[in-house]
C-alpha cells in the first residue's frame, strides 16, 4: 500500500520502509512528478517532465492543474478526442502506480490519497473514480494538512499541543488547526482557498515582465502562447532561485524578429520585486490563518507548533510573514514538498495495522441538517464535528393522517433553510396514519472516514425506512465556505430570532390543533374561559407578526394554562 499526494502542480508517492515513511524516487532521481499530461497525435499519453516540455510546442494538447477540474462537467478536447477530468487524472495516477511498482519491485493495488481540506463529496468521489480507472483501490482519503501533521506527529509533536498547518502549494492553500493529545490528532478548524497558490505567483510575475517589456520595446507578447509558456517556465525557475539569490535574470530568446533584427526578452527580477508581487496573495493567506485560529477558539499565544507545507513555503518572505504573524518559528524537519506524501504513507501503515499508537480525527467544515416546518434549518451534525460520525434526531408529522414526509438535507450555518445549501431531497413513505404530532420519525446522518454523507429515515411505528447517499452537486471553494461562515456570523442575532419564531410557531400550531376542536365544548362549559382563549389566540397571532419572541413564548404558556383549566373543569364536571 502506498500514499499519494495528488497535487495541483506536482505529485509525490510515499511508502513505508518498516515503520519509517520514505518517498519513491523515479528513474531520473526525482521525488516529485509534475501533474501534467500530454496526448500525442496517436493517442499515446505522456506524463510529468516529458509532458511539461511539450507545453512549448504543443500547448493545445497538454493539460496541467487537472485537480482544479475534478468533480466538474469540464471536458478537455485533445487531438480530436474528449477527456473528462477523471480520465486525465487517471493517466497521472497510472504513471504514479508504474513508478511506485518499478521502485518497490511489487504490485501496487491499494492507496491512501490526500485532498485539500475543503474538497466536496463530488470532488472526492471523482478522485476515487480516477484511482479506480488507474487500477488502484482507495482505502482512505485524508486531508492534506492532516497528512502533514501526522508525518510530524510520529516523532516530533508532544502531548496536548495545538498545531497550525499552513499549506501553500502550486494551486491550493489550506490552513488547519489541529490538537494532538495521547496519540490522537483532531482537526479543530480548517479553511483555505482552493484557487490560490504558486501558479498565481508565476502569473503575477509574468504579467509584470510582460508589461515592462511592452513599455520598453513596444511589443505585446501577451497573446503569443508559445512565448508565454516559455516565460512562465523561466519565471518559475527564477522564483525558486530567488530563495537563495538577491536577483535573477529572466531570459526568453527570440521574442520577435524582423528582416534586420531579432529581439530577446531579458528582465532582472529581484527578490524585493518578487516579495512585492506576491504580497497581496500572502495577505489573503494570513487573513485566513487568523480567522481559522479565531474559529478554533484560540489565540496565537496558544499555538505550539507551526508546520509549513507546500513548495511555495520555501520562499523566505512567506516563511517570515507566517512566523511573524504567529510569533513562533516553523518546524524545520521535513521537506515541504514531501511531507504530505509521507503522512499519507503513515496513514496507509495505520490502516494496514503496521503502525500502532497513533490515530487521526478529521472534522466536517459546515453543519449538516434538515428543513422542518416553517422553513427552519435544524442541524443534526454540527460544524467541526470529528468524523467518522453519526447523529440522529426524532421528528414528527405536521398534518393529520400524513403518510409520507420529504426529507430535505442541507449544509450551512443559517437558521432558514433557504439561506443554506441544498444537498438533496428524498421521501419516506409508509408512515402510520395518525394525528399530527403522534408519529415518531428518526432521521440519522452518518459521515464516513472519507467525509461521504449518508442519510436515513425510519418510522418507529411501521418500520418503514429510506436511505440515501448524498452526492453533493455544489462544489464549494474555501472562499465560498468562508463567505457562508461570515454571513452566519453577521446574521447570527437575526437568524436566532427567526429560528426561535419558527420553533414557537410549530409549538403553537401543535397546541392549537389540540385546542381548536375543543372550543365548542369550552364555550359550552365556560364562556369567560372561551373568550379568554379566543382573545389570547388573536394576541399571539399579532405578536407573531411583530416577531416578539419573548412575549409569544409567555402567551403560549398562558394558552396552555387556560387549556389545562378547561381540562380540570371538564373532569370535575364529569
Amino acid at each position: 500500500m502506498i500514499g499519494i499526494d495528488f497535487g495541483t502542480s506536482k505529485c509525490a508517492i510515499g511508502y513505508l520502509d518498516g515503520e519509517e515513511p520514505k518517498i519513491v524516487i523515479d528513474k531520473h532521481g526525482k521525488k516529485t512528478i509534475p501533474s501534467i499530461v500530454a496526448i500525442l497525435p496517436d493517442g499515446t499519453p505522456i506524463v510529468g517532465e516529458s509532458a511539461k516540455s511539450r507545453l512549448f510546442i504543443d500547448t493545445n494538447n497538454v493539460v496541467k492543474s487537472v485537480k482544479r477540474y475534478l468533480g466538474t462537467d469540464h471536458r478537455f478536447f485533445i487531438n480530436n478526442k474528449e477527456y473528462s477530468p477523471e480520465e486525465i487524472a487517471s493517466i497521472i495516477l497510472s504513471r504514479l502506480k508504474e513508478i511506485a511498482e518499478y521502485y518497490l519491485g511489487d504490485v501496487v493495488n491499494d492507496v491512501v490519497i490526500t485532498v485539500p481540506a475543503y474538497f466536496s463529496d463530488l470532488q472526492r468521489s471523482a478522485l476515487k473514480n480516477a484511482c479506480r480507472l488507474a487500477g488502484m483501490n482507495v482505502v482512505r482519503i485524508i486531508n492534506e494538512p492532516t497528512a502533514a501533521a501526522i508525518a510530524y506527529g510520529l516523532n516530533k509533536i508532544e502531548k496536548d499541543q495545538n498545531i497550525v498547518v499552513y499549506d501553500l502549494g502550486g494551486g491550493t492553500f489550506d490552513v488547519s488547526i489541529l490538537n494532538y493529545s495521547d496519540g490522537v490528532f483532531e482537526v479543530v478548524a480548517t479553511s483555505g482557498n482552493n484557487t490560490l497558490g504558486g501558479d498565481d505567483f508565476d502569473r503575477a510575475i509574468a504579467e509584470l515582465i510582460i508589461e515592462e517589456y511592452k513599455k520598453k520595446e513596444g511589443i505585446d507578447i501577451s497573446s503569443d502562447r508559445l512565448i508565454l509558456q516559455k516565460l512562465y517556465e523561466e519565471v518559475e525557475k527564477a522564483k525558486i532561485l530567488l530563495s537563495d539569490e538577491e536577483s535573477i535574470e529572466v531570459i526568453v530568446p527570440f521574442v520577435s524578429a524582423t528582416e534586420s533584427t531579432i529581439k530577446h526578452l531579458s528582465f532582472t527580477l529581484t527578490r524585493e520585486q518578487l516579495n512585492k508581487v506576491i504580497a497581496p496573495f500572502v495577505d489573503q493567506t494570513i487573513d485566513l490563518l487568523n480567522k481559522t485560529i479565531q474559529d478554533a477558539g484560540l489565540t496565537r499565544e496558544k499555538i505550539d507548533h507551526l508546520l509549513l507545507v507546500g513548495g511555495s513555503t520555501r520562499i523566505p518572505y512567506i516563511k517570515r510573514r507566517v512566523e511573524t504573524s504567529l510569533g513562533i518559528e516553523s518546524e524545520p524537519m521535513i521537506d515541504p514538498e514531501e511531507v504530505v506524501a509521507l503522512g499519507a504513507a503513515i496513514q496507509a501503515g495505520i490502516v494496514a495495522g503496521e503502525i500502532k499508537g497513533i490515530a487521526l480525527v478529521d472534522v466536517t467544515p459546515l453543519s449538516l441538517g434538515v428543513e422542518i416546518e416553517n422553513g427552519i434549518f435544524i442541524p443534526i451534525i454540527n460544524r467541526n464535528t470529528p468524523i467518522p460520525s453519526s447523529a440522529s434526531k426524532v421528528f414528527t408529522t405536521v398534518v393529520d393522517n400524513q403518510e409520507s414526509v420529504e426529507i430535505h438535507v442541507l449544509q450551512g450555518e443559517r437558521s432558514l433553510a433557504k439561506d443554506n445549501i441544498s444537498l438533496g431531497k428524498f421521501e419516506l413513505k409508509g408512515i402510520r396514519k395518525a394525528k399530527k404530532g403522534e408519529p415518531r420519525i428518526e432521521v440519522t446522518f452518518e459521515i464516513d472516514i472519507d467525509g461521504i454523507l449518508k442519510v436515513s429515515a425510519v418510522d418507529f411505528s411501521t418500520g418503514a425506512s429510506q436511505k440515501v447517499e448524498i452526492k453533493d452537486r455544489m462544489i464549494l471553494s474555501e472562499e465560498e465556505v468562508n463567505k457562508i461562515l461570515e454571513e452566519s456570523q453577521k446574521n447570527r442575532a437575526r437568524d436566532e430570532e427567526i429560528r426561535r419564531i419558527g420553533i414557537l410557531r410549530t409549538r403553537y400550531n401543535m397546541i392549537l390543533s389540540t385546542i381548536e376542536p375543543k372550543l365548542p365544548k369550552i364555550k359550552e362549559l365556560d364562556v369567560d374561559l372561551y373568550n379568554e382563549i379566543v382573545e389570547l389566540k388573536e394576541n399571539i397571532e399579532k405578536l407573531f407578526s411583530e416577531n416578539s419572541t419573548a412575549e409569544v413564548e409567555n402567551k403560549i404558556k398562558e394558552l396552555k394554562f387556560l387549556y389545562e383549566q378547561f381540562l380540570d373543569k371538564a373532569v370535575s364536571t364529569f
